[in-house]
């Protein structure tokens, strides 16, 4: 089962968040997602156990427990949907333009 772990504190790293869930089974992978540009976690990650009752347990063990000061969230990862999420279609850059357009036109 794919677990969503989120705000997690910034330094946590994916060492840490596997050691925290293999008190409860065995743990596939832990990922922490990064910045790309800073390489600074961004306050969540993923965890995958084996088995699917090991991960309920640790659902229900670890939501809201403190982690570094926080109270992490843990939940069952929910795919995304398809073509990307929420996203509400076209660009969010605004219009406009084009070389100069405010330019007179006489």
């Amino acid at each position: 089962m794919n677990i969503y772990v989120g705000n997690l504190p910034f330094n946590v790293e994916e060492e840490d968040l596997r050691k925290i869930f293999e008190e409860y089974g065995e743990v596939v992978s832990a990922k922490v997602i990064t910045d790309k540009f800073t390489g600074r976690g961004k306050g969540f990650g993923f965890v995958e156990m084996t088995s699917d009752d090991d991960a309920k347990t640790a659902i229900e063990e670890l939501n809201n427990a403190e982690v570094g000061g926080r109270n992490i969230k843990v939940n069952e990862s929910q795919p995304r949907p398809a073509g990307g999420g929420d996203r509400r279609g076209g660009d969010r850059r605004g219009g406009g333009g084009g070389f100069n357009r405010s330019r007179n036109r006489y």
